[in-house]
């Protein structure tokens, strides 16, 4: 079986790289949080007494869904408890 070491230049590039999909997470969420906003705003503007904000809700949903899954493809299984987040809660139940 072969063993393959990393250079540092190829640590370096899968750095760079990782830090180009994290980057472009975070500016999807910000992009999802100003639109929706606006949207969910001028539906509001237009009609202050109209309690029928599904439509406008239903594109935060479904875009939602899409960020949540842009999520994942970036952090994978830590995306939502973090590294080590068993170990940290078998630890704090056993502190107590």
């Amino acid at each position: 079986m072969e063993t393959y070491i990393f250079t540092q230049k190829e640590k370096l590039e899968q750095a760079k790289n990782r830090v180009k999909h994290i980057k472009g997470f975070y500016k999807h969420a910000t992009v999802y949080f100003f639109v929706n906003l606006f949207i969910i705003a001028s539906c509001y503007i237009d009609n202050p007494l109209s309690l029928n904000l599904s439509d406008p809700y239903m594109t935060a949903v479904f875009w939602g869904i899409g960020l949540f899954a842009h999520g994942f493809s970036v952090f994978g299984r830590d995306f939502l408890f973090g590294k080590n987040w068993e170990q940290r809660e078998i630890q704090k139940i056993l502190n107590k």
